[in-house]
């Protein structure tokens, strides 16, 4: 099977697909023939041939509406890739309960009601997949992102036991932790915060052993390999797309 036909009438939600990773994972798929239905409080950065369907993923009934819409639309769901988020900054005291409150929704809880949503469509499929996406920040102690890091362990967390709940189903549910990537919250977002931009970038490439910020299409590959029907054997499985931040000890130069 070619690459081209990998995904070949499957169905994809990708939830923050017209952006960043999102956007580049919703690219692939489309390449790779799959059907691709974009979740997104702006749809209109889906790229051309994705159905974007405006969806705020921090609310059921939104998130239901969206995912019958899809389902109507391609006769089915195959997979689904829960890649919305938002960051967070700060140590443990520097974020109110609100914050707290919206941060997990969005990251945390969004999973699990979109995954639910779509459960029902996943159980008819012969090729069912479900890839969350987690963080170097689930598994390495990052500075001020007491919060952010939370929300990241809990996916990591989340997904292990979602894989073990529907592994007999024939669900297979994995997923990326990438490191510092080269997206829009990165780029305009924190650098836009920090006092000193272009070294608070040289510290981010640096702190990862290969020098530079995670490309969003390196992150794309290797959730659209845990997604693939060609995977039939891979759940509960997180793979690390961080440079060798996490697993690399190197001796300074």
């Amino acid at each position: 099977m070619s690459t081209s036909e990998e995904f070949a009438g499957l169905t994809a939600i990708v939830t923050g697909g017209a952006s960043g990773i999102g956007r580049s994972v919703a690219e692939l798929l489309l390449e790779s023939g799959a059907n691709v239905a974009v979740f997104d409080l702006n749809p209109d950065g889906a790229p051309h041939g994705a159905l974007g369907l405006q969806c705020d993923v921090s609310d059921r009934a939104s998130v239901e509406a969206a995912v019958e819409s899809a389902a109507a639309e391609y006769g089915g769901i195959d997979i689904v890739i829960n890649n919305a988020g938002i960051g967070a900054q700060g140590q443990v005291d520097a974020n109110d309960d609100a914050e707290w409150n919206k941060v997990l929704n969005v990251n945390v809880v969004s999973v699990a009601r979109v995954t639910a949503a779509a459960l029902p469509y996943l159980r008819k499929s012969e090729h069912a997949a479900v890839v969350n996406t987690s963080s170097i920040a689930a598994t390495a102690g990052l500075p001020e992102r007491v919060l952010y890091s939370a929300t990241k362990g809990a996916i990591y967390s989340m997904t292990l036991a979602m894989a073990a709940d529907h592994v007999r189903e024939g669900i297979r549910i994995n997923a990326v932790c990438p490191g510092t990537a080269n997206t829009p919250w990165v780029m305009s977002g924190l650098m836009s915060k920090a006092e000193k931009p272009e070294e608070e970038l040289r510290q981010l490439n640096a702190r990862q052993p290969h020098g530079r910020l995670v490309e969003p299409v390196e992150v794309a590959r290797s959730i659209a390999f845990l997604a693939s029907p060609l995977q039939g054997s891979t759940t509960g499985s997180t793979l690390a797309v961080d440079g060798g931040m996490q697993g690399l000890r190197l001796r300074a130069e």
